[in-house]
């Protein structure tokens, strides 16, 4: 006991001498209470029958059945499917931002160097909207850029927004010219803690260009790397939801119906709010398991974890 309340006195002691630190920090704590853990009350909605006119409490409670009901629809293994197909081919795309950054840091002339940086980065900032509406003109099998290449060659254009197979490449591609930049940026700021003395011993042994690259850049990105690989794997059924929504239509219907689309239609459009939500937290605890797996194979195998 005595040994406990010594601790308290200690904890209350540090935090009455940094009292100033903690007022700027109370916001910030209020924020996050009010916003992100008091509305965490409402995923009892997934197991009740909840009414907007009862209310939380005053709804039935019914345990797993929209659960239940989820796992033995059609739109389950549908769902679930198109999100980790779009998830993982998203995923593989994961080494590009850092061979752009490797790239960039190889670059000697500053002035090429700031405009390619500027060009790269300049995509990251066309809203979703704009970025669809972009990708319907330039595919249009008759008045796009895809459409008019096709006539010229006197061929007829397929089309390729209304391909049911084409929907995850389209998505995924796009997605890496908008954003391949932008997601370089902590590579890049990883690279230039280099210390250029490393660099300079390697060239006075003989080091070449990929020598620097294999045995100094890559070794420093590493912890970079896998810390937003496992945060990227945890987030594996957590496609986002409007641009799929945006380029989706009833010709691509098939492979472009995911989990996040499925939860809006019958939440907000359909009115099942409690089927809905119960969707929503089976994608959120698969997520949160998917992290604490990867995380935990990563501190297995390796030295970088999250915790």
């Amino acid at each position: 006991m005595k040994s406990g309340a010594w601790g308290f006195r200690r904890t209350f002691g540090r935090i009455k001498q940094n009292r100033g630190l903690y007022l700027l920090l109370l916001p910030a704590v209020v924020l996050s209470l009010l916003f992100a853990y008091k509305p965490m009350y409402g995923v009892l909605i997934a197991f009740k029958d909840y009414s907007p006119a009862l209310g939380i409490d005053g709804s039935p409670w019914v345990g797993f059945k929209h659960f239940e009901k989820f796992f033995h629809s059609y739109q389950f293994s549908t769902t679930i499917k198109n999100t980790i197909v779009i998830s993982l081919y998203s995923i593989a795309t994961f080494p590009i931002p850092i061979v752009l950054a490797l790239m960039v840091n190889q670059m000697r002339a500053n002035r090429f160097r700031r405009f390619f940086q500027t060009v790269s980065y300049m995509p990251h900032f066309i809203s979703t909207v704009v970025m669809v509406g972009l990708m319907l003109i330039l595919l249009s099998p008759s008045t796009g850029l895809v459409g008019n290449l096709y006539k010229l060659f006197g061929g007829d254009a397929p089309d390729l927004i209304g391909s049911a197979g084409w929907f995850s490449s389209i998505y995924v591609w796009s997605d890496v010219w908008q954003h391949v930049g932008w997601d370089s940026i902590i590579y890049i700021a990883a690279l230039s803690t280099v210390d250029p003395s490393l660099y300079e011993a390697a060239t006075v042994d003989g080091a070449s260009r990929w020598h620097k690259i294999r045995y100094i850049d890559i070794p420093m990105l590493m912890p970079t790397a896998i810390t937003l690989l496992i945060l990227r794997v945890g987030g594996l059924l957590g496609v986002g939801f409007e641009k799929v929504y945006l380029m989706q239509n009833d010709l691509n219907i098939t492979a472009s119906e995911i989990l996040s689309t499925y939860i809006y239609k019958i939440g907000l459009l359909s009115s099942q709010y409690s089927f809905s939500s119960a969707v929503n937290l089976f994608n959120t605890v698969i997520n949160f398991l998917l992290l604490i797996l990867v995380n935990q194979i990563s501190k297995k195998y390796s030295e970088n974890s999250l915790w």
